[in-house]
């Protein structure tokens, strides 16, 4: 346990930051899922919708410093190409 009253703050700060990024992270995960689904019903304009949906809230996740830009540049575009497979 932190013993000084400052790595007591520091240990607050940290429990209230990490439910922060966990409830993000959680909100993303959730999203990818809705486009995962709406791939796998085969419905393109619902699948396109889904993703439209989702990409603001990954890059915000960038932003925050909870995924790095490459995995959040790869998650969109593996979900691109799921959504587009669907098109043709």
């Amino acid at each position: 346990m932190a013993n000084s009253a400052g790595s007591r703050k520091r240990a607050r700060q940290a429990v209230k930051r990490r439910a922060r990024t966990v409830a993000l992270r959680s909100m993303v995960r959730t999203y990818i899922k809705k486009v995962n689904a709406a791939v796998a019903t085969a419905d393109y304009d619902q699948a396109q919708a889904a993703f439209t949906k989702s990409q603001p809230y990954i890059d915000k996740m960038v932003n925050k410093g909870i995924l790095h830009k490459n995995t959040a540049a790869r998650i969109k575009s593996r979900l691109n190409a799921k959504v587009f497979a669907l098109k043709g």
